[in-house]
């Protein structure tokens, strides 16, 4: 790295948190409140809506491995500045969408900007910049918890003012300010040294192989199926049970509340646990949380432990993807190292909205979903106990 100052741990909490709550507030948490309205005024399919932001997530999960390269390599400045800055153009773009065609290609390069922009990128700066780095990102995700909690009534509300399209146009403006910020806040950013090279030092090749990344992979991978398919599914499926809409609104936007209360006492726990109690903790919760959504279907009691078991976990293993990563595997590389976990979901992430979208149309429903998600559950959990299981070279944060 360069001898610039770099940025502080207070700057990185509130810049990257910031820029964070929202990008994820205007890129990614919208999309379920879109989908009915589209469907009203353009006639298409929940499948093809659906199939439109599977293709984001493909572009960003395909773009993850040279975007980390990149920062290894270069740094983040220039990568979140521009992606940033392009975001804000492709959702005003989105609010302009006629044909399928158009809607896909707006969501491709969507993705990209998510790769450049978001968290696995942000991540990657924080780690080579904090001096203490699991407490700066469980800090950090202290306020990116509550994305959903504003977001989601800010879009419904945006939507019932201004229509889909007027709304879409208002969060543009907004993840300016944010682009804005980041170019403002990067600016003081450590670029590596000319020449500089972390992963050809460990090459990534070997680290693929090794049974812990094998086994972060795994979880991670089942995690971004989970949290895709209920992030475009999750008010629909609790729509389909005929409650109020203020009750399913209530329940959905309750998830960043209950992230931030077990982040709360993590970060109170400090250096008294370690990532892998932490992962091992979270994933367990993982099926709790499912069998719940699937064994009470008419009951709100159940629902609602669903709705705190997958908040806790969720929240916790975005901390343990980050923090977690660099303790069992190292720093070294871990720009494209993250790259290479985020590429290794791109299936199942990118597949999750479409298989459910199909699943409720075959089935007239969403009955049999929660019972897939209880089995992707189980899958997280094993993929993280086996990695949890090897002692590697990761050194704690």
């Amino acid at each position: 790295m360069s001898d610039r100052a770099g940025l502080g741990d207070r700057t990185l909490v509130w810049g990257i948190a910031a820029t964070q709550v929202i990008g994820w507030g205007t890129l990614y948490v919208p999309f379920p409140l879109m989908v009915a309205p589209m469907e009203a005024e353009l006639g298409w399919s929940r499948v093809l809506l659906n199939a439109g932001f599977t293709c984001g997530l493909l572009a960003s999960g395909l773009a993850a491995v040279p975007a980390g390269r990149w920062v290894d390599r270069h740094g983040a400045r220039g990568l979140m500045s521009v992606g940033a800055l392009a975001a804000a153009v492709l959702l005003f773009g989105w609010s302009l969408v006629r044909d399928p065609a158009a809607y896909f290609a707006v969501w491709v390069l969507i993705g990209l900007a998510q790769a450049a922009c978001l968290w696995g990128t942000a991540m990657a700066v924080v780690v080579a910049e904090a001096r203490d780095a699991t407490r700066t990102i469980t800090a950090i995700t202290f306020i990116t918890g509550f994305t959903g909690t504003v977001f989601l009534p800010v879009t419904e509300g945006l939507i019932a003012l201004l229509g889909w399209r007027g709304a879409l146009q208002a969060l543009a403006a907004l993840q300016a300010g944010a682009a804005v910020l980041t170019f403002a806040m990067m600016r003081r950013a450590r670029v590596p040294e000319r020449g500089a090279d972390a992963v050809s030092s460990m090459p990534l090749g070997a680290r693929v192989k090794d049974r812990a990344f094998l086994g972060l992979a795994l979880c991670f991978a089942a995690h971004a199926f989970l949290g895709t398919g209920l992030a475009a599914h999750l008010i629909p499926l609790l729509r389909d049970r005929g409650w109020p809409e203020a009750t399913v609104l209530l329940l959905a936007a309750a998830h960043g509340p209950a992230q931030v209360a077990a982040r709360a006492l993590l970060f109170a726990a400090g250096r008294r646990v370690t990532m892998r109690s932490v992962g091992r903790f979270a994933t367990g919760l993982l099926p709790v949380a499912m069998v719940a959504l699937a064994t009470g279907p008419e009951s709100l009691a159940l629902t609602i432990l669903f709705v705190g078991c997958w908040a806790v976990a969720d929240g916790l293993l975005t901390i343990v993807r980050a923090a977690g990563t660099a303790e069992i595997l190292g720093r070294q590389g871990y720009g494209a190292v993250t790259g290479a976990l985020s590429a290794a979901a791109v299936l199942p992430r990118t597949a999750a909205p479409l298989l459910l979208a199909l699943a409720w149309e075959g089935a007239g429903g969403y009955g049999p979903v929660p019972w897939l998600l209880a089995a992707v559950a189980l899958v997280a959990a094993g993929g993280f106990f086996l990695a949890a299981s090897r002692q590697t070279s990761g050194t704690r944060l």
